[in-house]
């Protein structure tokens, strides 16, 4: 039972220090400086941030189109 509980937590740890590298990535290519609040900017920022250490190894994700429907409603 321990165990479970000390993997879990370990992963947990891991996942938080992959993501905390993606937002320094974010934040060292400006992302957060932008005005231009769009959604290709919002998927860019987001990529980044989930791509974590790849973005060092030469992953640059971007997000070019971005079509979200926005649910309308109902009558």
């Amino acid at each position: 039972m321990t165990m479970r509980r000390r993997s879990s937590g370990i992963i947990g740890v891991l996942v938080l220090i992959w993501l905390v590298i993606g937002v320094v990535a974010a934040v060292q290519r400006d992302y957060f400086k932008e005005s231009d609040a769009t959604c290709a900017t919002a998927g860019t920022i987001a990529l980044t941030i989930v791509s974590g250490p790849l973005n060092y190894a030469g992953v640059n994700p971007k997000v070019d189109d971005c079509n979200v429907q926005i649910p309308q409603p109902s009558e």
